[in-house]
């Protein structure tokens, strides 16, 4: 048989990964496990117990809504107010994922089409290149390092890109390297977007986990960026939640149209008691 959607998709590199680690437990190592992102502490126990209190209402085992319940998308845009001091309308800028993982694949189906080029950073989290690559679109990949200046290169990759890119996905604090940026960052690449009509797909996966004082920003703190993109905000990591699978997308109202319409002949949204 022939599979012609996956054929360019290596294995999965945390699959492998567990398999290794499990081959090694089985072996009797002692495994220290700097994998992804997966808390190995407890959800917080008043979530835990909320969750078992929604489960028990017969109402919430029907199905939901693809953008997420309106209670919790008023409840994302309090959030951003309160810590990015970004005003977001619930009902046109705020739609629930089933993680960030599931927001940035559907995102991409939404967004891109066979013949668009999308820069990503190299290297990059694996949905970052590969839900593009499932879009049917091309992936031109733009080293990041330390030592040089990230948004130089990205204006070098799309002048040198034909057809000109569509979409420019980035991550900060970024996964796997760890690299930070600042507003002036985001304000560059929003006056950049606009400028040559790109959509910008942001991943803030790591909102709050920095250190030395630092606060990661909110791509959306920069004037104008809603003209342009979306950000994916997540409380896997935050809230030691991985499994829960609760994300969101925010931002453009078009964007996050287009993404809530796919997602409408997809899924029913989270399952009502998490959300």
């Amino acid at each position: 048989m022939q599979f012609r959607r996956i054929e360019n998709l290596p294995p999965y590199v945390f699959a492998e990964i567990n398999e290794l680690k499990l081959q090694a437990r089985r072996a009797g190592e002692d495994i220290v496990d700097l994998g992804f992102g997966n808390p190995d502490i407890p959800s917080p126990p008043q979530v835990v117990e909320k969750l078992v209190e929604a489960a028990r209402n017969e109402r919430n085992h029907r199905y939901s809504a693809s953008r997420g319940l309106p209670n919790l998308r008023r409840a994302v845009a309090d959030r951003y107010k309160r810590r990015f001091d970004v005003d977001l309308d619930p009902d046109t800028e705020v739609i629930n994922t089933i993680g960030a993982k599931e927001g940035l694949s559907h995102l991409m189906w939404a967004l891109a089409q066979p013949g668009d080029v999308v820069l990503v950073p190299e290297p990059s989290y694996p949905i970052h290149i590969y839900a593009p690559v499932l879009a049917g679109a091309e992936v031109k990949r733009v080293p990041l390092s330390l030592d040089a200046d990230f948004f130089e290169r990205l204006q070098r990759a799309f002048v040198e890109s034909w057809p000109r890119p569509r979409v420019i996905v980035v991550s900060f604090p970024h996964n796997p390297t760890t690299a930070c940026v600042d507003l002036d960052f985001f304000a560059k690449l929003v006056e950049f977007a606009a400028e040559h009509e790109i959509m910008l797909v942001h991943d803030l996966a790591y909102a709050e986990i920095a250190f030395d004082g630092y606060e990661p920003p909110s791509l959306l703190q920069v004037p104008g960026a809603k003209d342009v993109g979306v950000e994916l905000y997540t409380l896997s990591k935050s809230h030691s939640m991985a499994g829960w699978r609760v994300g969101f997308v925010v931002g453009n109202p078009e964007m996050v149209g287009a993404l809530g319409k796919l997602k409408s002949y997809l899924d029913y949204g989270t399952f009502q008691p998490i959300q």
